[in-house]
C-alpha cells in the first residue's frame, strides 16, 4: 500500500509518500518547509519535487491523505483544495486525518499523556487528549477548540503518566501550562523536531485510517475548522451591534 500525505493546517507544509513495510510504515520521500512563503507557493513544488526525486508515477498511489483541521483557515483550504484536485486527477480516494490526530501520532509507543495544543487565538488552542497501547491510539478526548483553564482542568481528570505537550501553540503557552500543572503531575514538551506536523505521520496514521475503512471521496472531503473564521465572526459581531 502507497500512500500520499499532504499537511498545511498550521506554520509548516509538509508532503510524504509512505509505503507498507510489513507491519509498520516506510517513509520513501519527505518534505517540509518551516520559512516564510505561503503554502500556496510551496504545497505543489515540494510534491512535485518527491515525485521527480522517487521516480514515483502517482497512479500507483492508494490513497490520499490530508491533514483535515483544525488549524489555519487559509493552510486547510489550500491543503484540502491541494488533496482535492489530486483526488479527483487520480482517480483515488481521500483519508481525512484529523490535524490534532496526526499531531498526537508523532509520540506513538509513549506511555504519557499525549496533548498536542494548536494556538487558537482568543486565548484558545485547538487540543485533545490521547495515549497509547503500543501503536494503537486511544482518543480520551476528540479535537477541540478550548481555553487553557478548562484544558488543565481536564488533564487533571487523568492518573498523573505524566502529560507531553507538542504544537505550535507551546511557546504561546508553555509558562501558564508550568504554573497551573507542575504541582499536579509530571509534564514534558516535545524537542523542536518532533514539535510540528509532519506528513509523514499523517500517511503512516492514514494508513490504519484506510484499513478501518475511514476514507471519503474528493468530492466528499471538507476541511473540520471548529470555529468560525475572523471574518464570519466580525460579520457576526457587526451585524449583532446593527440589531
Amino acid at each position: 500500500m502507497r500512500v500520499l500525505a499532504v499537511d498545511s493546517s498550521g506554520l509548516v507544509a509538509t508532503v510524504a509518500i509512505v509505503e507498507e513495510n510489513g507491519p509498520e510504515a516506510r517513509t520513501v520521500a519527505e518534505y517540509t518547509t518551516n520559512f516564510k512563503k505561503t503554502h500556496s507557493q510551496t504545497l505543489l513544488p515540494m510534491l512535485d519535487e518527491i515525485v521527480k526525486m522517487t521516480e514515483i508515477d502517482l497512479n500507483t498511489i492508494d490513497a490520499i491523505a490530508v491533514s483535515g483541521g483544525p488549524g489555519s483557515f487559509t493552510g486547510l483550504r489550500i491543503g484540502s483544495a491541494t488533496a482535492k484536485g489530486l483526488g479527483l486527477a487520480l482517480g483515488k480516494p481521500l483519508i481525512h486525518v484529523p490535524t490534532v490526530d496526526g499531531l498526537a501520532y508523532n509520540f506513538c509507543y509513549t506511555d504519557q499523556i499525549v496533548c498536542p495544543i494548536m494556538d487558537a487565538r482568543r486565548g484558545q488552542v485547538y487540543t485533545g487528549i490521547y495515549r497509547f497501547e503500543n501503536e494503537r491510539m486511544i482518543v480520551l478526548e476528540e479535537q477541540m477548540a478550548i481555553g487553557i483553564e478548562e484544558l488543565v482542568d481536564k488533564l487533571c481528570q487523568y492518573e498523573d503518566n505524566g502529560v507531553i505537550f507538542l504544537g505550535d501553540g507551546v511557546p504561546v503557552h508553555r509558562e501558564r501550562l508550568e504554573k497551573e500543572l507542575m504541582r499536579e503531575r509530571k509534564i514534558s514538551f516535545a524537542p523542536a523536531h518532533m514539535n510540528y506536523q509532519r506528513a509523514s505521520t499523517v500517511g503512516a496514521l492514514g494508513m490504519l485510517y484506510f484499513k478501518e475503512g475511514k476514507i471519503e471521496t474528493a468530492a466528499e472531503h471538507r476541511p473540520d475548522y471548529l470555529r468560525v473564521s475572523q471574518a464570519e465572526r466580525e460579520r457576526a459581531e457587526r451585524e449583532q451591534r446593527k440589531a
